[in-house]
């Protein structure tokens, strides 16, 4: 889908969980370099991240961040460390279902493998976030093709809230079925109101 954003709005680079601060839109694209927990709690907290998606796949990757540099070497543990920093990010929204899913799916795959080395075991919760993140790339692809079916030429389409990449990993749900309409040639009216409490 070629006119989704170019703007990643959530990526995972140099270690670090990259988000776009979406307190500063829409003036400013100012970019947060989140490297430890703390950092992806206070973005969730202060609604620098939003779209229950994106928040999720932040939490998974704040999740590692919390617990990369640990310096413990059996399971149990390191296996208490990830629950403390898994229920701390969780607090950061307790309302926001994607953030409790992402964290409760790595802190599973975590206790699936007890019996490998706590690197070893850092190093598949770095993968799951990948995984959940690519997972809701193609999830909102798919959402775009089927959605796209639904529009005539010329139909007008209310948006509300967070919407495309900015909610999501990259295409966005809603907005992803607007792109495809519009590849297929389909000329649609988009009005975007506005929405609180930060006139996203």
């Amino acid at each position: 889908m070629s006119t989704a954003t170019k703007v990643a709005t959530i990526e995972w680079k140099e270690n670090k969980c990259i988000l776009v601060d979406q307190t500063r839109l829409p003036l400013d694209i100012v970019f947060l370099e989140c490297e430890t927990a703390e950092q992806v709690w206070a973005a969730i907290k202060r609604l620098s991240v939003r779209g229950a998606p994106a928040i999720g796949i932040a939490g998974a990757y704040g999740l590692y961040l919390g617990v990369a540099q640990s310096k413990v070497t059996d399971f149990d543990s390191f296996l208490k460390e990830v629950n403390k920093v898994g229920d701390y990010l969780i607090d950061a929204r307790p309302t926001a279902v994607n953030l409790s899913w992402a964290v409760e799916r790595v802190i599973a795959l975590v206790k699936q493998n007890a019996n490998e080395s706590v690197e070893a075991i850092k190093e598949k919760m770095l993968q799951e976030a990948h995984v959940i993140l690519e997972e809701d790339r193609q999830m909102c692809r798919q959402i775009g093709e089927h959605a796209a079916a639904l529009f005539q030429d010329g139909d007008g389409v209310l948006t509300h809230c967070n919407a495309g990449g900015l909610a999501t990993a990259e295409y966005g749900t809603a907005l992803s079925g607007l792109f495809r309409a519009k590849e297929l040639g389909k000329n649609l009216h988009v009005f975007a109101d506005e929405t609180r409490p930060l006139l996203q």
